[in-house]
């Protein structure tokens, strides 16, 4: 059994479009500092779009797109304020105070809420309390995949566009995004996460 670790942030949005949007941040992996990009579009039609084919692979194999990109991906932080380019796309968005949930997390050990079985013994709560989240599940090939938040923070307001048009004004990810077994929150954030991922 091979055990990958992710260390960064994921960022869930909606827009009034019906496109639903989930940057993944990633300033410590297997795969170095990288952004990778998932797009729902109203029409259901899924898309990653990666910095790399080793990117692309990875998490192809994780997931589950209907179109991938092999594209520059950019991602820039000034303060609280976050634009992020990639290829087609353009997304900005002010991130806001901490979430109910990333309070709780801000006092509990990051040891612990990392940890793959707090995981498995979070993932009926998260169920319940947030439509569409898991903390862990199987990833396909027969990984395993755990989702361990260290913290949450709201996104406040958004602006977003692909090929030049507007996606709209900032919005719920509902219905909830179908890329693994679970979705980001409904209601816009960005969470700090260790992703782990159990592999033969």
């Amino acid at each position: 059994m091979t055990r990958s670790i992710f260390d960064g942030d994921i960022a869930g949005l909606g827009t009034s479009s019906g496109t639903r949007i989930v940057v993944g941040h990633w300033t410590s992996s297997p795969l170095g500092d990288f952004t990778d990009v998932m797009v729902e579009f109203a029409d259901g039609e899924r898309l990653l779009l990666a910095p790399s084919d080793a990117v692309r692979e990875f998490v192809t194999a994780t997931y589950h797109f209907d179109t991938t990109t092999i594209t520059d991906v950019s991602y820039h932080r000034r303060g609280d304020r976050v634009g992020v380019s990639a290829g087609d796309l353009e997304v900005s968005f002010q991130i806001g105070g901490p979430t109910l949930l990333g309070r709780l997390l801000s006092v509990a050990p990051t040891s612990v809420v990392t940890a793959p079985w707090f995981c498995t013994v979070s993932d009926p709560i998260a169920r319940v309390v947030m439509r569409g989240v898991r903390t862990r599940g199987t990833a396909g090939g027969g990984r395993r995949e755990y989702y361990g938040a260290r913290g949450q923070r709201s996104i406040v307001g958004a602006t977003a566009s692909w090929k030049g048009d507007d996606l709209g004004h900032l919005s719920p990810v509902e219905p909830p995004v179908r890329f693994g077994f679970g979705s980001t929150p409904a209601a816009p954030s960005t969470t700090q996460i260790r992703t782990t991922i159990d592999h033969r």
